[in-house]
């Protein structure tokens, strides 16, 4: 399996603070893949040094086989991440958004993809709606339109359903299912761990920016026979 996205000794610090203590990954083309942590872990800054926001102090990643530093515009062309934070533009409306994040791919006539997108995420009502307006659970949703619209390979949803609503989370988990079965590589952060537990192949969890645990869902449980992935969690952030 051809490596989707490779992570090879990153190591990343702020002042006094280990964020990324020589982290290692190779997630292959096409997988579900999940990446599990307490606060703190250093998740988030792995998904920043992989998208180029933050640079590491050692180590690489590539996407898709482009360096995110030597290749940043080819490596960040492949990639989608749906944050956290509720980063929006006030003065578009979603479609509007949804055309301007594609005209940063140069990307045009995108509109059939895009109907695609809102249709799937239940945005088609609120396509003309502008974004000041929208609830948080709302604007969640065009955040994770806004990853999708260019077509990565690579998705990266970091905390994709923290304060959604149930239906969202079914309608969202239905078409990224989709995308990963047409190839997509997923990689999910998510403190819903039986979220985790359903959907990821593959799991790594991190603790005070160290990969401690990686194996096959199926593998992680076994080791802890009749526990829960939640159960297995905890038992690992302590150990």
């Amino acid at each position: 399996m051809a490596a989707a996205v490779s992570i090879v000794d990153v190591v990343k610090r702020f002042g006094s603070l280990q964020a990324l203590a020589g982290v290692s990954l190779e997630i292959g083309e096409g997988e579900f893949f999940g990446l599990l942590g307490p606060n703190g872990a250093g998740k988030t800054t792995l998904i920043s040094t992989l998208a180029g926001l933050v640079r590491p102090d050692s180590g690489t990643l590539k996407v898709m086989g482009y360096d995110v530093i030597a290749d940043f515009r080819e490596a960040r062309r492949r990639l989608g991440v749906v944050p956290q934070e509720l980063v929006f533009d006030p003065f578009f409306n979603v479609r509007e958004t949804l055309r301007i994040q594609s005209g940063y791919f140069g990307i045009r006539k995108n509109d059939d993809w895009i109907d695609e997108i809102l249709a799937n995420l239940d945005l088609t009502g609120k396509a003309e709606t502008n974004m000041r307006r929208l609830s948080g659970g709302m604007k969640r949703r065009v955040l994770v339109a806004q990853a999708l619209v260019h077509k990565p390979p690579v998705i990266v949803l970091d905390e994709p359903t923290a304060g959604v609503d149930v239906e969202l989370r079914q309608g969202l988990w239905q078409f990224v299912r989709r995308l990963n079965a047409e190839g997509h590589t997923i990689i999910l952060t998510t403190h819903y761990l039986e979220e985790a537990e359903a959907m990821c192949n593959r799991i790594a969890l991190m603790k005070q920016g160290k990969v401690v645990a990686l194996d096959t869902t199926a593998n992680l449980m076994a080791e802890h026979p009749g526990a829960s992935l939640e159960e297995v969690f905890m038992r690992t952030m302590r150990a």
